[in-house]
């Protein structure tokens, strides 16, 4: 049985999400505030989190950034927020998946599963270390660099650049970016992913000659070391 922790100070809320996802059998717990959610996170092993991101004494993105920082569990976050700069924001401190309220029930479970399947997969990288045309990644420690200078990178840059490493020379689609990167299928009335390239463009290619990281016009973005 999942054991899933619910973070929502609005207690409708987090019981008719709690009523929902027992039925489905997930063993639920639930924090009304960020800093009783995020002392019961680093306390007890959960499968999931979901929560929102108002919340009293400690807001949504502060708890999943310090549980980001010492555990490693996928975490939804619910709100109202939704432009793509509130998405951007919840993905740098460290959420897997967003979903804006209001929402059904089956689009929640859908993106709880797969986030679920994705964490129960065991199979590991041939090899800690990813390169490419001067560029390094080490899957171990975490650390980038381009030509020996260490460059530092947000969880879903550094997602974004590794799924990248792993397919150079190859044009990779937005659809095929947001099911592999961000484990689920996104609006794509959103741009967020062209934020996350833009972004990556900044830190990887701004202060090389040579750039690695370019758009195909109408097909997606590709990785390649093109003269």
């Amino acid at each position: 049985m999942h054991r899933i922790l619910i973070i929502e100070d609005d207690e409708r809320v987090s019981e008719l999400i709690k009523r929902g996802l027992e039925e489905q059998g997930y063993e639920i717990t639930l924090a009304y505030d960020g800093l009783t959610g995020k002392k019961l996170a680093l306390q007890y092993d959960f499968d999931l989190i979901i929560t929102d991101i108002v919340l009293p004494k400690m807001d949504g993105l502060d708890v999943c950034k310090e549980i980001s920082q010492t555990r490693s569990i996928p975490i939804i976050m619910l709100t109202a927020l939704g432009t793509t700069d509130d998405k951007v924001e919840g993905f740098d401190a460290g959420a897997d998946d967003y979903l804006v309220k209001p929402f059904e029930m089956r689009e929640l479970l859908a993106r709880i599963r797969a986030l679920l399947k994705r964490n129960n997969k065991t199979a590991s990288p041939s090899g800690n270390i990813l390169k490419y045309a001067g560029l390094e990644m080490n899957l171990q420690t975490r650390v980038v660099k381009r030509n020996d200078t260490e460059i530092d990178l947000t969880p879903k840059e550094f997602n974004l650049l590794q799924y990248m490493l792993q397919n150079p020379a190859r044009v990779l689609s937005r659809a095929e970016i947001a099911e592999k990167v961000w484990n689920t299928h996104f609006d794509t009335g959103t741009n967020f992913i062209d934020v996350y390239i833009n972004y990556l463009r900044r830190k990887i290619d701004k202060d090389f000659n040579k750039k690695l990281i370019h758009t195909k016009t109408g097909m997606g973005f590709i990785l390649k070391a093109e003269s």
